[in-house]
């Protein structure tokens, strides 16, 4: 009871006498492992009832058993091993001996890794559709409810609880993301989430190891990307190293006392990056911005303890290993600890070079966001190896664009001044674009369900610099403001039983939507198939009259995008891009396929925009 308290309250300190009961050997982790990895270096934790008070002995070539730590909790050993490059394939005993008791034993297995599928990684060729597995489609209604889990039953008429989508539904419906144009998925966390309420966005994780079972199994994840990887398409894992929840088995019976940040009394993250990226900042702000949790169900992990470091870092390099997922997208990576962010995404990219990382920074600065990217290029002091983040500061100036009036630094004016700002990134093309996603107002609902802004907000997505991502439905003009969260987080019609409408198909759609989503997948398409819009080059105008000019070039193709941001259509004349249009005399009109045999002039229509591929 005392340590349940604490999980709910944060109220008392982990008791050096009181611990859970559990079996007698618990758990094994990482479960297995592979050979030829670049750091021989694995960290065992092993959890089992008073497991500290045996000797454990093993014996294999070219594995090493190098420490046998004890902690503050007796129900828990971490076990140094070394695993030399000399090590093959096979399995041996790891035994925990006690005098006067039966041994406890654990096979375990060393496998050979597999290069030839592991980490693609994720660039700007790419376009990454964001989806919460549990609204998205159900595929498999056998899995939805477990009566040994927290949450039990599936009810769609709450949006705050399960609803029933799955793995299986999302494999069920790759044809029709790989016919919009997209190149890679993001599932929100689909790891275990046993929480009493509210677990289904897949934030408060409670097994490292274990696939929600209301998703499905480690194994049908790993045929998920397996099937993913057939058809061409990418595969992005959610990672949340700042926090777990509360129920998670490691929290419920704590390994010690600084395995989370302790507090006197519950107290929250302040929640302010200012407090990490102010140079004048007071120790306690930065204290509670970083230290703080969160959230009453979600334990903040203490990333200054070796033991959770070797843990965290190990399980993510797991699941790269063992289902060869192509990228992670870090959650809420400003309140994590830096330095060993760092290191963890340099021991990452040591086994998997070509593997790709952003990290969720939500700011409207682009100086605030490069704070927590890296190459130290704002003088922060050293480097992040953080290679991209989530650009909120371009959807930001993109509504802005959309909705603001003209001016020095509004309407359009904001995008274009956002985007001069790039000098300050390492290399901006690895930033994230997005104009929503699963915590914010939905696109369509930002712009007032104006389908012209939405239009061009689309095409600004897909044609700006950096990779583009698109949050589900947002192809069929889903909406609703996210306050609270759960209405921006609504099932997609069609991908339930009983559904009444199948928005899957453009039978299914209205004549609007299916509009939107055959506008969003010819540019999708065509960026697929356009270097120029993936890898190319950009230049910008500064913006006249409300009309924002910028071209995404390469020596094979010169895009050009023109953004009417006023109220009256207008005639622009092109004499003053020279720069970019020498040599060009005509130009198709991406969108229609029209031919425009001259561009000396081009009419654009008020709140449109016009991507044009220029030709001699």
């Amino acid at each position: 009871m005392k340590i349940r308290i604490y999980i709910i309250t944060c109220l008392l300190l982990l008791s050096a006498t009181v611990f859970a009961q559990v079996p007698a050997l618990e758990r094994v982790e990482p479960m297995f492992w592979w050979v030829g990895m670049k750091n021989t270096k694995l960290q065992l934790i092993v959890h089992g009832n008073n497991i500290a008070g045996r000797t454990v002995k093993m014996n294999y070539a070219g594995v090493k058993l190098v420490q046998v730590h004890k902690v503050e909790n007796p129900n828990y050993l971490f076990l140094d091993l070394d695993i030399s490059h000399a090590a093959k394939p096979g399995s041996f005993a790891i035994s925990f001996i006690k005098a006067g008791d039966k041994n406890l034993t654990y096979t375990y297995n060393l496998l050979k890794r597999d290069h030839a599928i592991r980490a693609q990684g994720v660039t700007d060729k790419d376009f990454i559709y964001l989806i919460m597995p549990d609204r998205f489609s159900n595929g498999d209604p056998s899995n939805d409810s477990f009566a040994n889990m927290r949450e039990t039953r599936v009810n769609r008429d709450s949006m705050y609880s399960r609803h029933g989508g799955d793995i299986q539904g999302l494999m069920n419906h790759l044809d029709y993301l790989k016919d919009l144009g997209v190149t890679t998925i993001w599932m929100t966390p689909e790891i275990e989430n046993d929480e009493p309420h509210a677990s289904y966005h897949g934030y408060a994780v409670t097994d490292h190891y274990k696939t929600d079972p209301r998703y499905g199994t480690n194994e049908l994840y790993k045929q998920y990307v397996e099937k993913c990887h057939a058809m061409g398409l990418k595969v992005i894992k959610d990672l949340v190293h700042n926090h777990v929840g509360t129920e998670h088995w490691f929290i419920r019976d704590m390994p010690m006392k600084s395995w989370v940040h302790q507090w006197p009394k519950y107290t929250n993250s302040n929640f302010r990056y200012g407090a990490v990226t102010d140079p004048h900042a007071a120790a306690s702000d930065t204290k509670q911005m970083l230290d703080g949790w969160f959230d009453r169900h979600m334990a903040d992990m203490n990333q200054n303890n070796p033991y959770v470091q070797n843990y965290l870092t190990q399980n993510h390099i797991w699941w790269i290993e063992y289902a060869g997922v192509d990228g992670f997208r870090l959650d809420t990576y400003p309140y994590n600890d830096a330095p060993y962010m760092a290191d963890w995404a340099q021991k990452v990219k040591a086994e998997y070079p070509h593997f790709s990382i952003f990290g969720e920074v939500l700011d409207q600065a682009p100086v605030n966001e490069a704070y927590f990217e890296e190459g130290n290029t704002v003088n922060r002091g050293f480097d992040t190896h953080l290679p991209g983040i989530t650009d909120a500061a371009v959807k930001d100036a993109i509504a802005e664009a959309l909705n603001g009036k003209d001016g020095w630094d509004g309407g359009v004016n904001r995008l274009y001044g956002i985007l001069a700002q790039d000098f300050v990134y390492h290399d901006p093309t690895k930033n994230v674009v997005f104009l929503d996603n699963h915590d914010m107002d939905r696109f369509f609902s930002v712009v007032d369900e104006d389908f012209n802004k939405y239009k061009v907000g689309m095409t600004m997505l897909l044609t700006l610099r950096g990779i583009p991502q698109t949050y589900y439905g947002d192809e069929i003009l889903m909406k609703n403001r996210s306050r609270p969260d759960g209405l921006v987080r609504s099932d997609f019609p069609g991908g339930f039983p009983g559904d009444k409408v199948d928005k899957f198909t453009a039978a299914g759609r209205t004549d609007r939507e299916n509009e939107a989503f055959n506008y969003v997948r010819t540019l999708a398409n065509y960026r697929k198939n356009t270097t120029a819009l993936q890898t190319g080059k950009m230049m910008e105008y500064i913006p006249q009259k409300g009309i924002f000019v910028y071209f995404r070039y390469d020596a094979k193709s010169t895009v050009m995008v023109i953004y009417n941001s006023g109220d009256k259509d207008a005639t622009l004349t092109t004499d003053r891009f020279v720069e970019r249009m020498a040599g060009f005399t005509k130009a198709k009109n991406v969108m229609t396929g029209e031919q425009l045999p001259a561009i000396t002039n081009i009419n654009i229509n008020s709140k449109g925009a016009l991507v044009l591929e220029l030709a001699k």
